[in-house]
């Protein structure tokens, strides 16, 4: 598998600008710098290099449970204007998180790294984020100030299996986006369709107002629909054929009254016939106007400078390693750690079918255990009746 991964390492170079790449070897922590946000509150977790479980190539991991964790490493500052951008990452959850994120954050040169956490500004968050039964694939963008998600979520593919899966964004030039994990198209569209990032182009006009004749309810009761001067609605009535009994004292048992017993003319509750409104308008709309705070943005997509790249997370259960990083502006460089990763991801697929299947066979023999033990009590509790005979 190393060898794999080593060719696939040496392919030859392709003409696009890689502005940062990490495949965590053991000189890492010479390009990471661990956040120091939580240490105050001791609730910073480690982090540390490992392969996991079925593993060969090695990732950043981290290694606790319930704890937050940060870390992030800068590059040479660069604008996505105009081109391009690509970022691309793997994660494998080697348990489920139950709650917490496996995302990443890129965002502008920051002063103080050991700073970074939630407070910090970013330009991007992309990943998968968990708890409890919400689960999503987060991308936010930044918008002069503010983070905006995006309206509808985005698939979750970490589903506990334990296998690496492979993260990419793509942002354009024409402010669109491609978003696919494990080489899968998830989504592609618009960033100021599907993200509230420009006020709206059209409002509604204040000053229109709805008629007083508006008519909204499609059906109406009808006026000539009158109840039947025979309709019983009494569901119990007095039984009239009752009599007081013979033996019925009234100073010892109360003045008597007769029982109650079901009415057979009883038809339940009446309600008037439902037709059609003829006045019916269907639901008013204010008239739309122009929104006077509008303002175009032909480059939503753009952002003049992105400095660093970090992982600012909590985790409820830790474990997930993180590997084959890269933010580019060429999709050939981006394939090449693709490749590295569905090199892997076949190994990883291979394993968890034979553990799989080990584990079904080990429970299908769980019943044959329980007969032969179930037999053995009986033939113990035949000696022991034999032996008393014979005694």
């Amino acid at each position: 598998m190393l060898k794999v991964l080593g060719c696939l390492g040496s392919l030859t170079a392709v003409s696009g600008k890689v502005y940062f790449s990490e495949t965590f070897d053991d000189s890492w922590e010479s390009r990471w710098t661990a956040s120091q946000w939580k240490d105050s509150e001791g609730t910073a977790g480690k982090w540390a290099l490992a392969a996991g479980k079925w593993g060969e190539d090695k990732g950043l991991q981290t290694s606790e449970d319930s704890k937050f964790f940060g870390i992030s490493a800068a590059f040479d500052s660069f604008s996505n204007k105009d081109k391009e951008l690509i970022v691309q990452y793997q994660a494998k959850y080697e348990k489920d998180i139950e709650c917490g994120g496996g995302y990443l954050k890129l965002g502008p040169k920051m002063e103080d790294a050991t700073k970074f956490g939630d407070p910090t500004v970013y330009n991007i968050m992309f990943g998968p984020d968990k708890c409890g039964y919400t689960k999503r694939t987060h991308l936010i963008f930044n918008y002069k100030g503010t983070n905006v998600l995006k309206k509808a979520d985005l698939d979750y593919k970490q589903e506990g299996e334990g296998t690496s899966h492979l993260y990419r964004m793509t942002l354009k030039p024409d402010n669109t986006v491609l978003v696919e994990i494990d080489e899968e198209k998830i989504y592609e569209g618009s960033i100021t369709e599907d993200w509230e990032i420009l006020k709206p182009k059209t409002i509604d006009d204040p000053e229109d107002k709805k008629p007083s004749d508006w008519a909204e309810d499609s059906m109406m009761d009808d006026a000539e629909d009158k109840k039947p001067d025979d309709w019983v609605t009494e569901k119990r009535i007095v039984d009239a054929t009752a009599k007081k009994p013979d033996d019925w004292d009234d100073e010892e048992d109360g003045e008597w009254e007769a029982p109650m017993k079901d009415n057979e003319a009883y038809k339940g509750d009446w309600s008037v016939k439902r037709i059609s409104n003829p006045a019916y308008k269907g639901a008013w709309e204010a008239k739309k106007i122009d929104n006077p705070e509008y303002v175009d943005d032909k480059a939503v997509y753009a952002f003049d400078n992105f400095g660093f790249i970090g992982f600012d997370l909590w985790q409820v259960k830790g474990g997930t390693i993180f590997d084959n990083v890269i933010v580019c502006d060429d999709k050939a460089d981006a394939d090449v750690f693709s490749a590295k990763w569905k090199a892997l991801s076949e190994v990883e697929k291979a394993e968890k079918a034979k553990e799989d299947a080990t584990k079904k066979e080990a429970e299908a023999a769980e019943p044959k255990k329980d007969e032969a033990a179930a037999d053995d009590d009986d033939d113990d509790e035949e000696d022991k009746k034999e032996e008393a005979e014979d005694m």
